[in-house]
């Protein structure tokens, strides 16, 4: 940024304040869920006579958990107007918007679907209508608004006038460093498989369990990291190996999504009959449609970002 606008900049410095004391109670909220996870399982499976299965909710505990110190963590830096918490809030911020539009689209048309099998009834439509407007504050209207804030160039300033120490997230562009944290997020829910949903893993028409399912799921969490590390220092190796695994892994998903059904998926990870069942709606053709989009969409990121990488000297 350059001295003029260093020097004209209006000081934000009680906004940072304001939005660190907001994800810090949003931390604590958070904290407060992973918990509520297996309250949750246990009291379903007192009421429906079945042993619980705590397994199914490991990811989503360990999930929560790790916002919660996320949200904790960046808000103390935003309190202290530490430019580091700027540039990850604006990566957090904007990854949630995306993640919430495309469960915003992803509901748009399951909800359908879903309200087909269920009886006609006035409260059914108003609990999906409250619903609906949670969803569009949580996914759009939250994230929106942290995108905005930390993205001001007044933010900007006051965090560099206030903390002038160059810090670990000046050294990568944000594009980057975003496919960077993703990465290492990514590896976290590959070391955790093993321990839920019985280690099922797509591979090319198969379902692969057991060790060598969980042997895999750990090993890719190592490549995880060591890609993550690599998009960080902006090595172009690191990059071409990400796009070649991506591509791998989504040919992987679409062609065993077509050849296999993917209710037997859902027996093979643990998940109840019943709730199998509630879940007929969901088609392998469409769940492999869905792999193909997401998989397109990550590799144009990952082509958008490519001119910050440097050749091997």
């Amino acid at each position: 940024m350059s001295q003029s606008a260093m020097t004209s900049f209006k000081d934000r410095r009680a906004g940072l304040i304001l939005f660190g004391v907001l994800e810090v109670l949003l931390g604590c909220l958070c904290a407060l869920l992973a918990p509520a996870m297996f309250f949750g399982q246990t009291m379903q499976a007192q009421m429906s006579g079945t042993p619980a299965n705590y397994q199914m909710i490991i990811p989503g505990a360990v999930f929560y958990a790790a916002i919660a110190v996320a949200f904790v963590w960046l808000g103390i830096g935003s309190i202290r107007c530490r430019r580091w918490a700027r540039a990850l809030m604006l990566v957090f911020a904007w990854s949630w918007l995306v993640v919430g539009i495309i469960s915003m689209v992803a509901c748009a048309f399951i909800m359908p679907r879903m309200m087909a099998s269920q009886p006609d009834a006035p409260t059914i439509w108003i609990g999906m209508a409250i619903a609906g407007v949670i969803l569009v504050i949580v996914f759009l209207f939250v994230p929106a608004t942290l995108a905005l804030f930390y993205g001001s160039r007044h933010v900007r300033a006051t965090c560099e006038a206030r903390d002038p120490v160059a810090r670990w997230t000046d050294a990568c562009p944000l594009p980057v460093l975003a496919a960077s944290l993703w990465l290492a997020v990514g590896s976290l829910s590959l070391f955790a498989m093993p321990l839920s949903f019985k280690s099922v893993m797509p591979f090319f028409g198969l379902l692969v369990s057991g060790p060598a399912a969980s042997i895999f799921f750990v090993a890719m969490g190592v490549v995880w990291i060591w890609l993550a590390l690599g998009l960080y220092r902006l090595k172009a190796s690191a990059w071409l190996t990400c796009v070649v695994v991506l591509v791998l892994f989504g040919l992987s998903t679409a062609v065993t999504f077509l050849r296999v059904d993917i209710m037997d998926l859902y027996r093979q990870m643990g998940y109840p009959e019943q709730q199998i069942k509630q879940m007929g709606f969901i088609s392998s053709q469409t769940m492999s449609v869905w792999t193909i989009t997401s998989f397109l969409l990550m590799l144009g990121y990952l082509f958008w970002i490519k001119k910050h990488f440097r050749p091997a000297a």
